[in-house]
């Protein structure tokens, strides 16, 4: 006699997909550590956690100018929504996170919406979300972009603000410096303050 086969309906889970940037990626190891390119499943109780203390987070960067703990994601559920959603929160006391170019101070938290940019350092991540059924755990991977992600989004790109020297707003105040653009890197202003002490 056969038994029936009872075939258990596996929920689907919630997914995110997080793709990394960075500038130095193709000359340092900053994914090293990293399970690119395929997905592992996380408790949802747990916030994930990414920095450089590979003890201490749930993944980390292979990169000393990380803070040890730089940010978690942590899952929520509301009463009003049957998605998971996610929440950012900055765990570094020295660096800045901005989600789609809000900042967030020390432990400050912001929502993620299904498609956001996160920033750190000179760090780049495009976070995006796929709903599933699941409750008790989501699925995460990590990949690599070769190109910001923030022109993909439409947040500007960190880059060194380029002064004129033709400031319209200054009230009639002469600019300092009337024959070519003040640059916002360190070798061309000392140059240039070493032009007006010579």
């Amino acid at each position: 006699m056969e038994l029936p086969h009872t075939m258990e309906t596996e929920e689907l889970m919630t997914y995110l997909q997080i793709q990394l940037y960075h500038p130095q990626q193709a000359s340092k190891a900053l994914y090293r550590l990293l399970p690119l390119d395929a997905r592992h499943k996380h408790p949802a109780e747990d916030p994930l956690r990414l920095g450089r203390d590979a003890h201490g987070c749930t993944f980390a960067l292979a990169d000393p100018r990380v803070s040890r703990k730089q940010l978690a994601l942590q899952a929520y559920l509301t009463a009003n929504s049957p998605d998971m959603l996610f929440s950012v929160q900055n765990l570094s006391q020295k660096g800045h996170v901005t989600v789609n170019g809000s900042e967030l101070g020390y432990l400050e938290r912001a929502e993620l919406p299904n498609k956001a940019l996160v920033r750190f350092g000179e760090y780049e991540l495009l976070i995006r979300r796929e709903n599933g059924e699941a409750k008790g755990s989501f699925e995460v991977e990590f990949g690599v972009l070769a190109v910001p992600p923030s022109r993909e989004v439409g947040v500007p790109s960190i880059v060194p603000v380029m002064d004129t020297g033709s400031d319209h707003s200054n009230n009639g105040i002469p600019p300092l410096m009337s024959h070519g653009p003040i640059e916002m890197d360190e070798t061309i202003m000392y140059q240039s303050c070493s032009m007006f002490l010579s």
